[in-house]
């Protein structure tokens, strides 16, 4: 694994290698996180600085959101290949969600290391998330949603669970305003490689 603490061109640390499961878990357990990048599609891990965390008991939850929340059902795990199905089509920065992707993914799943929070409006899946839990740590990789405030119906339904499991850290990589809105916070890298090395030491949280 590439030094997450290296010179980062646009936050690529390192280039290549695989998205076996081993490769995988070694990279968040050292706080990388791949996409494919360029034309080509080339592996890159990422290592960004600063990096976005979702602060536990700190998101915010406007009234209107409440409301909406009262509209959706959480499910766990129920269909984790139709959230990154979801996911890749939701993308408007390029579709990085390849078949590799997903396959890689889907065998961290299998294996107890992935897991899909999901909104649902009766048997419409309508939002959700998808990422890596590795002891106190939730690594959020991509989202989506079909109606208003399903994506952010995900983010509380995956804190929730996470505080409530005794997690410690829920990583989102990037700030935008969508996030900016429930309350990310961005910490420096060298913070963030500390909570890190805390959390995936720490309980591991069951999400079932």
């Amino acid at each position: 694994m590439p030094d997450p603490r290296s010179p980062a061109l646009d936050e690529v640390v390192g280039y290549g290698a695989d998205l076996d499961a081993g490769t995988l878990l070694d990279a968040y357990r050292a706080g990388l996180f791949p996409m494919r990048v360029g034309r080509d599609k080339i592996l890159a891990w990422f290592s960004p600085d600063p990096r976005s965390v979702i602060p536990l008991g700190g998101l915010h939850i406007s009234r209107t959101l409440q409301r909406s929340l009262r509209k959706f059902e959480i499910r766990i795990d129920t269909d984790f290949t139709g959230v990154m199905r979801a996911c890749a089509e939701n993308r408007d920065d390029g579709n990085w969600i390849d078949d590799d992707f997903v396959s890689a993914y889907e065998r961290l799943f299998e294996l107890g290391w992935a897991h899909s929070i999901e909104v649902w409006q009766g048997s419409d899946l309508v939002g959700g998330l998808y990422g890596v839990s590795i002891g106190g740590l939730f690594a959020g990789e991509s989202m989506f949603h079909r109606v208003t405030d399903a994506s952010k119906a995900a983010m509380v339904a995956t804190e929730e669970r996470l505080r409530a499991g005794g997690g410690t850290l829920f990583d989102v990589q990037w700030s935008t305003p969508h996030l900016e809105s429930m309350g990310v916070v961005e910490i420096d890298r060298d913070d963030y490689l500390r909570r890190l090395e805390s959390a995936i030491n720490a309980p591991v949280v069951y999400w079932e």
